[in-house]
């Protein structure tokens, strides 16, 4: 059965769609209860089948990777932080394989990348082989937007599915509240007397919350009595684009975090030099805020394999990935271990290539890439509503975007495998032009029905990934040398990855590169900030637009994380809210059971 639950998974449910798979069914002379049968199973939610799952206690997921309960701190029965002690443990075993999952970039019609790596993950396990899955935790922002949840979905997603895409274990307040101490400190600096002699127009450190909130992008500060503090502009993002996030997610250990934390800069002086978190002494009590959320987490799938859930910066306003921590202990806990880098490989895997394996050393052995006909169809031009229908002129034109991203991944030399996200409307001559496509490029390529089968969905996609593992080997590197410019750097992302024909600047980032590279950050990678829709820097130019022009607005340096942000076209670090978000369908029964999360 193809994956018949995408249709209702993916918000797309209507008479058509309906009366699609009854047709299809009826077509292939299903007996009338097989019929209703297979309607009962597809119409449950994401939620619904996590709340069904039967998980197993953390020590029992612990032990299939010969951790015991000493290295485990218990969240309750079905969640645990691992230890410090274990970290430690670890270090001198030989590491597993190391396989991304990334995908075009994102469409309404939907990819699935987390419920890829899951359900490649789960697969393996089936195939006997010993996986862990190695995830980043999911913001409240979009699970209150317009996502609703980031857990997976279908049979294959990390369970318990509402505690991760709520609070899970309080990661994300931590570093919420270690960012705003620095603010805080920060302004009271200045109020008792200002002895950095900080300039109050420039102080480049922001609060954040982990929320959609527009109206925070742009406030004033101080307002009121003098005892209120010194009035100043002020800004907000959200919490997954803090530096704190990106601090905790590339600190190898607490020495590491700490000396990371003390190299953040706050501000400038009236003299223009950088004015740094350890300068206002803020270091050590960030430090005690972070001590827990440094540690990973362990939790499982719907099928009971492992995952290491930890960080979550955006990959669209920041570096994407999840802790590197978390990476290299799976790594060492496994055989093989399924990562996913945020949005689309423009922006999550170069990230991941770039930015993670440059500073944490690590060499991916094989990429996946996730796409969807329907998917591609849009990229081809063909409105939402009508995704349904073959159009193999559609898809011809928007496998293009595919294509991209598929050169992309060949120029780090890391072998690639397709995988289609099967829907129940994709035909057998739209699969197999895919397919085609893919195999005359010398890519692999499998398809997936996770969402439905759970691992057994991802038989195939696993033995693919496996095979291409034993006969191609990676020669990973990353696209760009430490020693290019700040200028330089941006224009190989930009296109070799995207595919720009120039790179235009703003009087405010050329001055900004200008100062950066006085105070000597040149030698540091680029994280470029940019819409997912598409390649470029404009959300409706879909598909391959190739020649463009790519606008930097805003550049600063995340001295901490050890790379320089460069902001394109319009897109925000602080996300705004939808006219419909989900936090209105999401609500709690008497019983204490959570519904509308998806």
């Amino acid at each position: 059965m193809a994956d018949y639950g995408m249709i209702l998974h993916s918000g797309l449910v209507g008479r058509i769609q309906f009366f699609t798979l009854c047709k299809k069914l009826i077509e292939r002379q299903k007996p009338v209860l097989r019929f209703f049968d297979e309607v009962s199973v597809i119409m449950k939610t994401d939620i619904e089948i996590a709340q069904e799952a039967k998980m197993k206690h953390i020590r029992d997921v612990a032990a299939q990777l010969g951790i015991t309960e000493d290295d485990l701190e218990y969240y309750g029965k079905y969640k645990a932080k691992l230890t410090d002690a274990l970290w430690d443990k670890v270090q001198d075993r030989q590491d597993g394989k190391l396989v991304l999952v990334t995908a075009i970039n994102p469409t309404p019609a939907g990819e699935g990348k987390t419920t890829t790596t899951v359900g490649l993950g789960e697969a393996l396990g089936k195939l006997n082989k010993k996986a862990v899955i190695a995830l980043r935790e999911p913001s409240l922002g979009p699970c209150f937007g317009i996502k609703g949840g980031a857990a997976g979905g279908g049979y294959a997603q990390v369970v318990p599915m509402e505690d991760l895409n709520l609070h899970f274990t309080g990661d994300f307040h931590a570093i919420t509240s270690a960012n705003n101490l620095l603010a805080a400190m920060v302004d009271n600096h200045i109020q008792q007397g200002n002895v950095l002699r900080i300039d109050t127009n420039q102080v480049v450190w922001k609060r954040c919350v982990d929320m959609n909130d527009r109206v925070l992008r742009n406030i004033v500060v101080g307002l009121g009595r003098p005892a209120d503090g010194v009035v100043r502009e002020d800004h907000f993002i959200i919490s997954v684009a803090s530096e704190i996030m990106a601090i905790l997610c590339l600190a190898e250990n607490m020495k590491d975090l700490k000396e990371r934390l003390g190299r953040i800069i706050v501000a400038y002086d009236v003299d223009g030099n950088p004015v740094t978190a350890e300068q206002i002494g803020a270091v050590g009590s960030m430090a005690a805020l972070l001590k827990d959320a440094i540690k990973p987490n362990l939790i499982q799938t719907v099928e009971n394999t492992p995952a290491l859930i930890h960080g979550g910066p955006f990959a669209n306003i920041a570096h994407g990935c999840n802790s590197v921590r978390a990476t290299k202990t799976a790594l060492k806990l496994a055989d093989y271990v399924i990562t996913e880098a945020g949005f689309g490989a423009d922006l999550g895997a170069e990230k991941f290539l770039d930015i993670k394996c440059r500073m944490a050393g690590l060499k991916p052995d094989a990429v996946v890439l996730v796409a969807t006909v329907r998917a591609l169809k849009y990229n081809g031009g063909v409105p939402k509503d009508s995704l349904n229908t073959e159009n193999l002129e559609a898809l011809r034109n928007g496998v293009r975007n595919l294509e991209k991203h598929m050169e992309n991944i060949a120029k780090y030399q890391v072998p690639c495998i397709v995988t289609l996200n099967r829907f129940v409307s994709d035909t057998d001559a739209e699969i197999a032009f895919v397919r085609e496509f893919c195999e005359n490029r010398d890519c692999g390529f499998a398809l997936s029905e996770v969402w439905e089968k759970g691992g057994e969905g991802g038989i195939a996609l696993a033995n693919q990934v496996l095979e291409t593992l034993e006969q191609k080997e990676s020669h990973f590197k990353p696209i760009y040398d430490d020693n290019l410019s700040i200028r330089e750097k941006i224009a190989v992302v930009a296109k070799e990855i995207y595919g720009a024909g120039e790179v235009t600047y703003a009087p405010a980032a050329e001055a900004a590169i200008a100062r950066l590279e006085k105070l000597g950050f040149s030698q540091m990678p680029v994280c470029m900030a940019k819409n997912q829709y598409s390649l470029s820097d404009d959300p409706t130019r879909l598909g391959r637009p190739e020649g463009f022009t790519v606008t930097i607005r805003e550049v600063y340096v995340s001295a901490g994380a050890g790379f320089i942000v460069a902001i394109t076209g319009t897109v925000m670090t602080m996300p705004g809210l939808p006219l419909h978000p989900a936090a209105e369908r999401i609500d709690v029964n008497e019983e204490g059971v959570i519904t509308g999360l998806s």
